[in-house]
Parts: C-alpha cells; structure tokens; sequence
C-alpha cells in the first residue's frame, strides 16, 4: 500500500502542492521569504555541518512554525545541557526560522527541504540523524518513509487526534496508516488523543500519554517573568490590576465598555492592555475609545505616570511578564476567531476570563470546567464577572487557587518525553 500512496503522493500531490507554494508566493511575502530562504539551504547545511563535532548523537526536532517550537523548547533545553546531545532545528515557516536563528541550544537550524525524494535523500545524508521529533504535526512524508528505510527512528511528540478529524475519513485514514505506521512513538498529550491515534492501528507499544510541554514551558518562562521589574510598585500601589491580553478589536469591543463601567464603582482598579497587534492604528482606536471618559497612557511613556487608569501596551513580546501584576486576566481572541494562550495568565494563580470562542483549547475548556476559568458573551455577563471579581478578594483567590492547580497537575511532559527518546536513541 505504501508504494500505491508514494505515487499518488510524488505525481499527483507534490507538484500540485509545488505549484501552488510558488502561486502564492506573488501575492504573500511570508511564502515569499519561505522561498527565498531556502535557495542556499543545502551550502550553508554542509558548511554548519562540518563544524559540528559529531562525536556525539544528533536529535533533528522539526517544527512547522515558532507556536510549535514553543512547545520543543523544554525539551531541547534539557536534552542539550543534561545529555550533552547535538540538537538540529528545523521549520517550515519562515516566522519560526527567522524568529529562532539565535537560538542558543541548536547546533544547527534550517529550513526544511521541500518534501522531494531527492531533496529529504540529501538532507538526510548530510545530517546523518540519530532521531527524528516532530512537533505536534507536521508529517512530511517522503522525510517519513525515507527515514525508515534508514533504519533512523521518528517520534511525534505533544501529539493530538481529533475522533473527528479530517485524517480519519476513509482515503485519508488509509494514507495516514501508511505514514504512522513507519513512525516509532506518538507520544500525547491526554488518553482522548491516544484513543483517536489508535484508529490508524497504533499499537499501545506506540501510542503512549506523556502530557502537553507548553504547561513546562510556561512554568519555565514564569519563574524568569517574575524576576523582571518592567512597571514600577509606585504605579501598581493600592491598585487592583485587570491585564487584558494579545486583544483584537472584537474583544475590545466588549472589554472596554466593562471596565468603564467598572471604574465607575471601583476607583482602585487599573487596566493594562496589550493588544494582539500594537500598530499605531490600532493603538490610537483603543485610545479613542477612552476618550473623555479615563485617562490613558501609553507603556512607553510609563516614566510619566500620573495616576492613569489604563495602560495601553505599545511594544511586544512582554505579555507573559505583564500576567505578574494582574489580579484578574482577559485572554484575547476569544471573540474573534480563535483563543490565545489561557496557561500564560492562569500560571501566576489568578483567574482567567475569556469569551465563547474556545474551541481551539483543551486548556481554556478545562479552566472553566475547574472554575478557574470564566467564560463571558457580552459586555454585560463581563461587567458582572469582573465587578464580581474585584470586589471579592477571596473569590479572586479562590479562582486562582484553581488555575495555578491546574497547571500544577499537567507539569512534568518533558522528562516522560525525555524518558522515551532515550529508550529509542
């Protein structure tokens, strides 16, 4: 079966799939860079390759974008400064690349190849791997098959399955049996995913539960975060802070006019908002919205405080820090498409608010299903939630007693990780 899907796939598929990267490649300056990025891929492979000393084993971790590699980080960190392992990074997106080329665990970091015979074929003769990890999904399959016939063994780590997923219709099921089939452990993130992984036919030898490294990662990151000094305790004394975090204007939307009306009963309470895309469009909306009614100031203009009851984030990359301060936290994308990430705010034991549209997190789902989380439709279930909220300090504690425990249970996925590659290299 698998040489009937190697045709289907190199014949029919990859061109199609080549062609259309190319396409959009006129109009979308991501795919562009992705292009162009990989035009000396192989000459400067072989250049980093032959500096590196290969007296030890090398782990290749492949992640489609930056969010993956998130997730690979606690991993990588741990694998290279405990076990003294080669670590190779590779991304498809040009936002994990770009963004990761500094990172100071990898000994090497490329651009995938495109999934040709050829090319999998010579990246895998140049890097010689030991092992290969994806990061949750990204299945290339002619790196697959190449990799088994090398007899180099490959994982999935932090792996999830929907039961109703598009990969469990009948022709494509049959194509993802062929490609699981050659991989040597999945390793998930709860038992509904291992369930649905054994669909394909997965052994339990294979499919194993190990836990989801963003709660590890955030943990990590959270202990740093509270070292750092960004807002001084002369602004935050005798406040009550509320973060709303990585909003878009739909959020915004019911977010703001809550907290007006809240301000209005509660004169210690003090708003730092960080939108999702700090531009100055953007900004100036947020500041408009205020207008005549709080006075706002802007993040980097903090030096010249004086007693404003909004702070309006205009940099990024500071959010997990600014979750420190907050008494209560709004999670953004929730009233536009898709939920940011509810751990970075429930890691700090505070309670997390968020809107209806939460199905792209298991962890957002589960916050609320434990009370730690709290779901909101409108501006007025808002206004009610965070008046609530604000004038109860022990049901804030409460609440965030129930988020800080959530996170306590899930962390520990990286040395079970850890534990099963070793058991493969």
């Amino acid at each position: 079966m698998k040489s009937i899907w190697s045709l289907v796939y190199n014949i029919l598929f990859l061109p199609a799939l080549y062609l259309l990267i190319k396409f959009a490649g006129l109009f979308n300056n991501k795919v562009r860079r992705g292009i162009a990025g990989r035009k000396r891929l192989f000459e400067e492979l072989i250049l980093s390759n032959n500096a590196l000393n290969r007296t030890g084993k090398l782990v290749w971790f492949h992640s489609a974008s930056l969010g993956e590699f998130e997730q690979a980080k606690p991993i990588i960190k741990k694998l290279k400064l405990e076990k003294k392992l080669n670590i190779l990074i590779t991304f498809f997106s040009p936002s994990g690349y770009d963004n990761s080329r500094k990172y100071p665990y990898a000994d090497l970091i490329s651009y995938l190849p495109f999934d040709t015979k050829n090319n999998v074929d010579k990246f895998v003769q140049i890097v010689k791997p030991d092992l290969f990890v994806m990061i949750r999904y990204d299945i290339w399959p002619n790196l697959i098959w190449n990799l088994k016939k090398a007899n180099i063994p490959s994982c999935i780590v932090d792996a999830t399955m929907k039961k109703n997923s598009s990969r469990t219709l009948p022709i494509i099921k049959s194509f993802h049996k062929t490609l699981f089939g050659d991989i040597l452990r999945i390793l998930t993130i709860s038992e509904a995913d291992a369930e649905a992984f054994k669909i394909f036919n997965c052994d339990d030898d294979i499919v194993k539960v190990v836990g989801d490294t963003r709660f590890d990662r955030v943990y990590q990151k959270s202990i740093i975060a509270r070292d750092k000094k960004l807002i001084s305790s002369s602004v935050l004394d005798g406040k009550k802070v509320f973060v709303a975090g990585s909003t878009w204007e739909q959020d915004e939307d019911v977010i703001l006019p809550a907290f007006l009306k809240l301000v209005k009963y509660d004169k210690d309470v003090l708003m730092i908002i960080a939108p999702h895309e700090p531009n100055l469009l953007h900004l100036e909306k947020i500041e408009n919205e205020f207008e005549g009614k709080l006075k706002t100031i802007r993040f980097s203009h903090l030096n010249n405080y004086s007693d404003e009851k909004v702070i309006i984030v205009d940099s990024i990359g500071i959010l997990l820090t600014l979750y420190t301060y907050a008494d209560v936290a709004f999670v953004g994308g929730s009233f536009k498409q898709n939920i940011h990430n509810v751990l970075e705010a429930a890691v700090y034991g505070i309670p997390v608010v968020f809107g209806p549209k939460i199905s792209n997190s298991h962890e957002a789902k589960e916050l609320q299903k434990r009370g730690g989380g709290l779901l909101i439709r409108g501006k007025r279930e808002a206004y009610r939630r965070l008046r609530s909220l604000f004038s109860d300090k022990g049901l804030r504690e409460a609440r965030g007693k129930l988020s800080l425990k959530y996170v306590q249970e899930n962390i520990g996925a990286t040395d079970k990780i850890i534990e099963e590659i070793e058991k493969v290299i």
